[in-house]
């Protein structure tokens, strides 16, 4: 699939600046933009840097303004909006051409006859950005003016620089930035390049998006100082910037190295793909370059190769209960069993009174560990890995850690999460949020679920179908895993709501049981499917053939879009259509309405399930394709307003979302497989 457009988007302002794209490192560091090149989010950078990979994410170099002089004429090719609503100067008029190449984008400015070609990458591993620029044609020499703005900050944060004064140094070639004596240098490097110091503030930078979100939409960067070239035609121009003080990398390097990492994840998936009645669609290919994305380090002292999963881009750290939803499309599909395997061994660390982490803070504390379903899908995650690589070895390593975790549910463990006497999962107090309908703003938890959730108990029921098959294919025959799913299976007839034909969202809450639409119940219908795809010794289904259609039926009429579905129905006095607003609008309906991408794949495979008939679960799929056009380019949306046009929101590149997307491809694809 190729993700290009000409000046139809580029030259609309409105169009360029909607579209973002995208680049990391592989430790936690990314930088990220507008098409246009006009910054809308404090979270755009060329290089915002993991100063302690994964995290201490800080803006370091925010934007490079380009100004080309050919001919005599004066061509500016940025783009900045400023804080009375000015947009100058215009440089998206010059964009006659972008595209993604391989995960990387790529401009071309059309100046008179001069097509001058801009190209952004980063080093894998390595807090580094390059920013080359080609004359592809020129009649004349054409000289180019690069002015680096940057900055230090948190990614989280904004600046006002008042009186701030950085210290910056000529180097060979360059410009060394030291924004406070305690601070990580930045180098700005450009060979062939003649270089002025400026230190000049520019202040209020319009966030159109930040002022959406509810946020401070006002932003000053420094002038560092301007490189200038002239270049004749078929010459090239490298910036770079980066943390390391020893940079020795050549840019013509770089790139091939960057362009063979790409090159061997497509390779890696193609090669792991089962013979298939149907060819993967180009845009599967282009998930598996955006699920690498998410793919970061997190060294440990026993594990110094550990990995984990950035949730999603720009904002969000790595999070239990999205890497393990993750894990099976963004590893297993894409033919990286070793990558699976680092995650679990990493997690499996952190593990603790029976529960792995909900959320890595950013500042590098001690892990969160409020949630109830985090642990459950890591369990899940394990299984998925053991039925597709057979690993006995790390069942036997994992096993006495998922073991604990049984246990520990059993009793008990943090903030309520236990089995009660009828083999159901309860959990939850006041002020928490457990489940993946997490938003919490200030002492206002929106979605509370205390009690017992519906797919909190699915995955409860897995876990120990799971753990029954690991006991018996370890030789621990003497467990009770099988009794207590046997018990929890009786149980979960009491989530069926017979009076309005499908089940309660959460069983014996404060209020009593809840009976509020939402998707949740789909789970009850897609784990069991995966555990019995497992060959376990139990089958036992948690709802009735009749009620697993009677759900998919209602979902599919009540909460499906093209995008997602949404995490609550229309119908509901609570249900709010839209998405935006301040932080306490924004939570308030982020699991009230809005449209989550990542729960296509709970639905797909339902209706797989209950209808058999993959090409229909295809269709519901395929208008995710055309996400990869819009808001985050190459990559899917992590929500989207509930009602039309589902206008994508919150992060532009999401992790379960493209996992999904990719293992439900998968699975249907292997339906239509006699």
């Amino acid at each position: 699939m190729q993700i290009e457009f000409g000046r139809e988007i580029c030259g609309n302002l409105s169009s360029a600046e909607a579209r973002e794209w995208l680049v990391t490192n592989g430790i936690g560091g990314y930088a990220c933009g507008t098409v246009a090149n006009l910054l809308t989010r404090r979270y755009h950078g060329l290089l915002i840097a993991a100063l302690q990979p994964p995290l201490g994410r800080t803006l370091l170099l925010a934007k490079l303004d380009e100004t080309v002089t050919y001919d005599g004429c004066p061509y500016p090719l940025s783009v900045n909006r400023w804080a009375n609503g000015t947009v100058e100067p215009n440089g998206h008029h010059y964009i006659e051409h972008f595209r993604l190449d391989n995960g990387i984008p790529v401009w071309r400015f059309a100046c008179a006859d001069a097509l001058l070609e801009k190209r952004i990458w980063m080093q894998q591993g390595a807090n580094t950005t390059y920013v080359s620029y080609t004359l592809v044609r020129a009649t004349q020499p054409l000289h180019l003016s690069l002015q680096a703005f940057v900055n230090y900050r948190d990614h989280h944060s904004d600046t006002h620089a008042n009186h701030w004064q950085m210290h910056i140094v000529p180097i060979s070639q360059g410009l060394r930035i030291q924004a406070t004596p305690k601070a990580t240098p930045l180098d700005l490097v450009c060979q062939t390049a003649q270089i002025s110091i400026v230190h000049e503030w520019y202040r209020d930078f319009d966030l159109a998006v930040e002022r959406y979100r509810g946020l401070c939409d006002r932003e000053d960067h420094l002038h560092a100082g301007t490189f200038t070239a002239t270049l004749q035609a078929g010459e090239s121009l490298t910036f770079v910037a980066s943390t390391d003080p020893h940079l020795c990398v050549e840019p013509a390097i770089a790139l091939q190295a960057r362009e063979s990492h790409s090159q061997n994840l497509l390779h890696q998936w193609q090669k792991a793909q089962p013979p298939l009645a149907i060819a993967p669609p180009s845009w599967m290919a282009q998930l598996v370059l955006a699920a690498d994305q998410f793919v970061v380090a997190r060294p440990t002292v026993s594990h110094p190769d550990g990995q984990t999963i950035i949730a999603g881009y720009p904002w969000f750290s790595d999070w239990g209960r999205d890497t393990m939803i993750s894990l099976p499309g963004l590893a297993l599909t894409t033919g990286r069993p070793e990558l699976a395997r680092s995650l679990l061994c990493t997690f499996a660390q952190y593990v603790d009174q029976g529960m792995i982490p909900n959320r890595f803070p950013d500042a590098g504390e001690r892990p969160d560990y409020n949630t109830v379903d985090a642990t459950l899908w890591y369990i899940e995650a394990v299984r998925a890995y053991h039925s597709a690589t057979g690993d006995d070895s790390l069942l036997e390593v994992l096993f006495p850690v998922l073991a604990d975790i049984i246990d520990w549910h059993c009793r008990g463990t943090r903030y309520q999460i236990r089995m009660d006497s009828d083999g159901l999962l309860a959990a939850g107090e006041e002020g928490v949020q457990l489940t993946w309908m997490d938003a919490k703003v200030g002492d206002w938890v929106v979605t509370p679920r205390i009690g017992t959730p519906i797919e909190i108990n699915a995955l409860w029921y897995n876990a120990l179908h799971t753990m029954n098959t690991f006991a018996h294919r370890l030789g621990h025959a003497n467990t009770n895993y099988a009794a207590i799913a046997q018990l929890t299976q009786a149980s979960f007839s009491r989530f069926w709501n017979a009076a309005l034909g499908y089940c309660y969202d959460v069983l014996d809450g404060p209020d009593g049981h809840d009976a509020a639409l939402r998707p949740n119940q789909l789970f009850a219908i897609v784990l069991p499917k995966a555990i019995a795809s497992s060959q376990a010794p139990l089958n036992l289904p948690l709802l009735t053939p009749t009620q697993q259609r009677a759900i998919v039926d209602l979902c599919g009429r009540k909460l499906l879009t093209s995008h997602g579905l949404r995490s609550l129905s229309p119908d509901d006095p609570r249900y709010q259509p839209h998405y935006g607003g301040t932080p306490f609008q924004r939570d308030g309906a982020y699991h009230q309405g809005a449209v989550w991408g990542w729960l296509i794949g709970p639905f797909v495979q339902a209706h797989l399930w209950v209808y058999d008939n993959p090409q229909q679960a295809l269709q519901f799929l395929e208008p995710m394709a055309q996400q990869l056009l819009g808001h985050g380019l190459g990559t899917l949306s992590e929500i989207f307003d509930g009602d039309a046009p589902m206008t994508p929101r919150g992060c532009f590149a999401q992790a379960w979302t493209v996992a999904e997307v990719l293992n439900t491809w998968q699975l249907i694809a292997q339906r239509l497989t006699p």
